[in-house]
């Protein structure tokens, strides 16, 4: 048996702030479907509203906090990447595709020296 404490996920909170905003986008779609007669930028500020209040519901709390964390180191971690030039990426896709080219024909090869093997020499079909 283990002693390790036992973590909770999120607090009561926040289960009700997920199911919050679960519900105002479920009704932000229901709203964009319900007025169909309407015009379209009525639906359209419908649907947005509610999706826009799912957001803000959702990012006051831990997950969505973490996730806007996690959103900014990423971003912070992609500016730190050294990008190959054009040259560089000219270079790597041509290996790319003569390393696919000399695959295909080792492995033509091979089928073929195995066809031979199999069906000339050792069953003797002739093709």
């Amino acid at each position: 048996m283990s002693n390790h404490p036992v973590q909770t996920v999120s607090t009561s909170n926040d289960k009700y702030k997920v199911i919050l905003a679960v519900v105002a986008a479920v009704a932000g779609v229901a709203a964009f479907y319900i007025l169909a007669g309407q015009a379209p930028w009525i639906r359209a500020v419908a649907l947005v509203v509610g999706l826009l209040v799912a957001v803000g519901v959702i990012a006051t709390s831990d997950m969505g906090r973490d996730f806007v964390n996690f959103s900014k180191e990423t971003v912070r971690e992609t500016k730190k990447v050294v990008w190959p030039t054009r040259k560089e990426a000219g270079q790597i896709t041509a290996v790319v595709f003569v390393f696919v080219l000399v695959m295909a024909i080792f492995l033509w090869g091979t089928d073929q020296l195995i066809g031979f093997l199999l069906y000339d020499v050792i069953l003797g079909w002739k093709k």
